[in-house]
């Protein structure tokens, strides 16, 4: 019997259009703690139904609503620990979704490789992979067989109703198995062997077919291999791109011919553009590139593969498009049009392209989903991510550029609080994790809470932050402890020196990476930041080699030799831990005890630096959470233990 339970909800007691309704000026801190109702909703091949993730008793479950009669026709929530992860439509009838777990210890959930698909009306449930299965013995009826491995969707094959591509990574004893595709029956769980990956840890691409070809591996996370075949398949062949002059290629989409693939690459360590490759000429085309920023989100039909809109975030979300006559560009083009103000995502279409799934977000609106009917040309709201956000209470978020004290141009984000003049403010800098990721414009449900206090929150896409080409992400190697600091210490002078905040009214906070700028940076301009509050941050370099995940892989290592060096002195130099005695912000520290990415030990070391110099501070350890909070009430706690801090140290 299939290990799922599945619960109906009528009409009467689940209303599926949403309305924000009137709420107080100031929020509580749940208002923000919370997490989204709904999230990843898609539409069926046939636009007979749709799909959305909904929260349910704290955990993911799918809902299944016929576009009809818009009434819950079915949905999926596995018991005990168990919710739902990813999932996809496999044809009109059925989705595939991925089971994880969610584990005390751990900051998001576990996933096993179990695949389980279900009918709409919820008959023929089945897992179709994983590490369940039966052993094939003496019979001829073939069986599903037990998967050692984690699996994933790799393409539904939407032509094809029965079969779908998987692609599954080995429990093996080496950290970085070669990875296997297979051609798997939805109904049945029968799989056949299609290739192996030519490297380790390979990754591959589909063309409009479905036949698998191109693997992509890597071993440091930051430079990949490809080897390509033939649609036939056959033996793979190394690509040799040297002569191209491009780096950091990302492979996104073939084209229609299925000769050339679309991807995302840097020339002379400028932002990324979209380049066409020819794989047997080796030819290269410039599709796309915006001056400043690298694209932030490639868009292809799901149901034909086709490249079709190029999203980025130079400032605030922009779109250029490959074929500005296509039918999905010029629905997207409509929908900027009729949703003015946000940034409109197309997510998901119907097979014929008469239906489709719109989100529409902004710096205010946490965001809402609208189904589309092109032939009745009506667009209906159908779910919003957080219906109790009233936007009219939120802050408005504005992009600023400034140059750093060495001459990069450095994007930025200020927040300033409804209702307050930018003149004399309080601030909260807030440096993202990473540091090779980035801040974007956009609702941010933590700094929308500061600002609903009275605080402008100031967000700063430093030096080595991705998205604005290698030179720039590049710069920040080996500069963690110093001009990465110098990028957010300028950007906060730019806010002093025009009167916006209060030079007095200062404090600095952060997560992972940004925990560690939060520190050091208070450490470099003692005299700047009336507190520093780091979560689940590193503290203490050197340690970095012998504790966390990262060091346990060996393309792990060979990352942080790159982006922070061996050089022990340096390394302690740039560590908070070894530089207690320059800091004058007390400091709150919040760390999960199980925390494989920024271990507890990073935590442990900066606190006896700071007790042995008898430094003020406070620590909170959530010995059950790992590199995040993914539970809603450590989320809260940490919220209210942040206000508290800051209402001490910051003038409100």
């Amino acid at each position: 019997m299939s290990r799922y339970l599945t619960f109906v909800l009528g009409l009467a007691l689940f209303t599926l259009s949403f309305t924000s309704f009137a709420k107080p000026a100031k929020l509580s801190v749940e208002d923000f703690s919370k997490g989204n109702d709904f999230s990843r909703v898609t539409i069926s091949p046939d636009g007979n139904y749709v799909a959305a993730i909904k929260k349910h008793e704290g955990k993911n479950s799918l809902i299944i609503v016929d576009t009809t009669k818009f009434a819950v026709t079915h949905a999926v929530a596995f018991p005990g620990n168990a919710q739902v992860g990813e999932y996809h439509w496999v044809n009109n009838e059925r989705v595939i979704l991925e089971k994880e777990y969610l584990k005390g210890w751990q900051d998001t959930p576990i996933y096993y490789g179990e695949l389980f698909a279900v009918n709409v009306d919820g008959s023929r449930g089945a897992y179709v992979i994983g590490y369940h299965g039966e052993q094939q013995t003496g019979t001829r009826l073939k069986k599903q067989t037990p998967v050692q491995g984690t699996s994933y969707l790799l393409d539904p094959l939407l032509h094809d109703d029965k079969k779908v591509l998987v692609v599954t990574y080995p429990w093996t004893a080496t950290n970085e198995p070669t990875t296997v595709v297979y051609e798997v029956d939805v109904y049945r769980g029968l799989r056949t062997l299609i290739t192996r990956s030519p490297a380790p840890m390979g990754e591959f691409l589909t063309d409009h077919d479905g036949n698998v070809r191109i693997a992509v591996s890597s071993d440091d996370y930051l430079n990949a291999t490809l080897h390509v075949r033939e649609p036939e398949g056959g033996f793979w062949k190394e690509l040799d791109l040297k002569g191209i002059n491009y780096t950091d290629i990302s492979l996104k989409a073939f084209d229609k011919s299925g000769e050339s693939v679309y991807a995302t690459a840097s020339k002379g360590g400028e932002a990324e553009s979209l380049i066409k490759i020819n794989l047997k000429t080796k030819e290269v085309t410039k599709i796309f590139q915006d001056k400043h920023v690298s694209p932030s989100h490639i868009w292809v039909d799901e149901v034909t593969k086709e490249l079709f809109a190029i999203e980025t975030e130079a400032d605030y979300p922009s779109y250029s498009f490959v074929d500005s006559n296509s039918v999905k560009s010029q629905r997207l083009k409509d929908m900027l049009g009729a949703l003015p103000g946000s940034q409109v995502q197309l997510v998901s279409s119907t097979e014929d392209d008469s239906k489709n799934i719109i989100f529409a977000s902004s710096d205010i609106n946490p965001g809402q989903y609208y189904l589309y009917d092109a032939k009745k040309n009506k667009l209906r709201v159908l779910f919003s991510a957080r219906g109790w956000i009233n936007q009219d209470d939120m802050a408005q978020t504005t992009p600023l550029r400034f140059k750093s004290r060495d001459g990069l141009t450095i994007l930025a984000y200020l927040t300033v609080p409804n209702g307050k003049a930018e003149k004399n403010l309080p601030l909260v800098v807030m440096p993202h994790g990473g540091p090779i990721g980035r801040d974007h414009w956009g609702y941010d449900p933590e700094v929308q809470m500061l600002a609903n206090k009275g605080i402008a929150v100031l967000k700063v896409n430093f030096r080595g932050s991705e998205g604005f080409g290698m030179n720039f992400q590049e710069a920040g190697y080996r500069q963690w402890g110093q001009n990465i600091q110098h990028d957010i210490i300028d950007g906060v002078k730019l806010l002093i020196n025009d009167g916006t905040v209060d030079k007095d009214n200062i404090c600095i906070m952060g997560t992972s990476f940004g925990g560690y700028s939060a520190l050091q940076s208070a450490i470099i301009e003692p005299d700047m930041f009336k507190c520093a509050i780091g979560l689940m941050g590193v503290y203490d370099l050197p340690l970095m080699y012998e504790e966390g995940d990262t060091q346990a892989r060996s393309y792990g290592v060979n990352y942080l030799k790159t982006v922070i060096g061996t050089d022990e002195a340096e390394l302690k130099a740039f560590s908070p831990a070894y530089n207690v005695d320059k800091l004058k912000a007390p400091v709150l520290i919040v760390h999960g005890g199980e925390d494989e990415r920024a271990p507890i030990e990073q935590a442990e070391s900066l606190e006896a630096a700071l007790k042995k110099a008898k430094h003020p501070y406070e620590i909170t350890i959530l010995d059950d959470e790992g590199h995040g909070f993914y539970k809603e009430e450590h989320r809260t706690l940490y919220y209210k233990k942040v206000l508290a801090f800051l209402d001490d140290h910051l003038k409100l």
